[in-house]
């Protein structure tokens, strides 16, 4: 078994594409030290999208020792991360301020996004990873999604993308997401259930080399409804989409009581659990594995993941930012392109 200092990397025929995100937040410092810990942390190769003179300017700042190299080809890549961090230019308009993002800069933040979706597309990137970005600063580019996970959506011709976090003791997919508790309850359905599962499912397979995936169903209501005196919703929504899903060929069991699925004992028993709202799935895996936990985005044609954080304003410029989330969403989206590669999906087709 590989130790924390002598870790596997997937060998990839091209580099991994890692937006900037907001140019006010740490996406820069984390990514710097993210090149920094590379050999310690097992990285595959990654490009860079973003401005390398506000790059060189965090780095000056904090004295990190990141010499930068300029690419034309997403492909140098390969070549050059050993000794470089390289950076595929996106200029910004106005020089960021920690902590205070600038509307001038909006325009470049999502250019960073669509061009590397792009790359991914034509299989010049093996994956997306993408930095935390700043909603509001992105309304006057004309930003109109609710978030991160739509824009890529709608640039991929995807209309019903799907929220994973992830880690090395957990999945959790949120069948709804962010809305409040009241509402969740009232879009909850057995067809959404069902959906996402099937698309969770899918990507087990293709991206993640899971051949069967086993999938917990949670219930909603406490105990899973308790035979119906808790809450009807258990019997008449949840239950009838577990009976379609292995009516299909799909190992899903439940709804299962939500206070005993994430012990380590249940957690053996499946690859990932369907949970029926937002915190019912991100309070277990946040308490789990608070440092490392990894948005995933499934039901794209290319892989997408990040840091499970945000754009973190307060400590913005301070140097203190910690990697570990950045770090684990790097490897990760290098091993899903590799078990990609294995299953022999072609990339550049979807």
């Amino acid at each position: 078994m590989a130790t924390s200092t002598e870790r596997i990397v997937p060998s990839l025929s091209a580099p991994l594409a890692l937006t900037m995100g907001e140019p006010a937040g740490i996406g820069g410092e984390i990514s710097l030290q993210a090149w920094l810990r590379r050999r310690e942390a097992g990285l595959s190769p990654f490009l860079l999208l973003d401005d390398p003179y506000r790059l060189q300017a965090i780095a000056t700042q904090h004295g990190w020792r990141v010499p930068l190299q300029v690419v034309a080809q997403p492909e140098d890549a390969l070549t050059v991360f050993d000794t470089a961090l390289p950076v595929l230019s996106v200029p910004l308009p106005a020089i960021p301020q920690p902590g205070i993002p600038d509307r001038l800069n909006a325009p470049a933040v999502l250019h960073a996004i669509e061009l590397a979706v792009t790359l991914c597309r034509n299989g010049r990137a093996a994956a997306l990873v993408t930095n935390p970005i700043h909603k509001a600063a992105l309304y006057d580019a004309g930003f109109s999604h609710p978030g991160h996970t739509e824009f890529l959506a709608a640039l991929c011709d995807v209309t019903r993308p799907v929220m994973m976090l992830a880690s090395d003791r957990l999945r959790v997919v949120p069948v709804t997401i962010h809305v409040a508790l009241s509402r969740a309850i009232e879009l909850l359905d057995t067809d959404l259930i069902v959906e996402t599962a099937r698309i969770t499912a899918h990507d087990l397979r293709e991206k993640f080399g899971i051949q069967q995936p086993r999938l917990a169903i949670a219930g909603l209501n406490p105990h899973a409804g308790e035979s119906g005196s808790m809450g009807k919703e258990d019997a008449t929504i949840v239950a009838p989409a577990v009976a379609r899903l292995r009516a299909e060929g799909i190992d899903a069991r439940g709804p299962l009581p939500p206070d005993t699925m994430f012990h380590a004992e249940a957690r053996a028993g499946y690859d990932a659990a369907i949970c029926m709202y937002h915190d019912q799935a991100l309070i277990p895996i946040k308490t789990l594995d608070f440092d490392s936990g990894v948005n995933v985005t499934l039901g794209l044609p290319v892989i997408r993941t990040s840091p499970d954080h945000g754009t973190a304003f307060d400590i913005a410029g301070k140097g203190i930012a910690k990697p570990d989330s950045l770090i684990a969403a790097l490897r990760m989206a290098a091993a899903m392109a590799a078990h990609r590669t294995i299953s022999g999906v072609d990339v550049s087709s979807n």
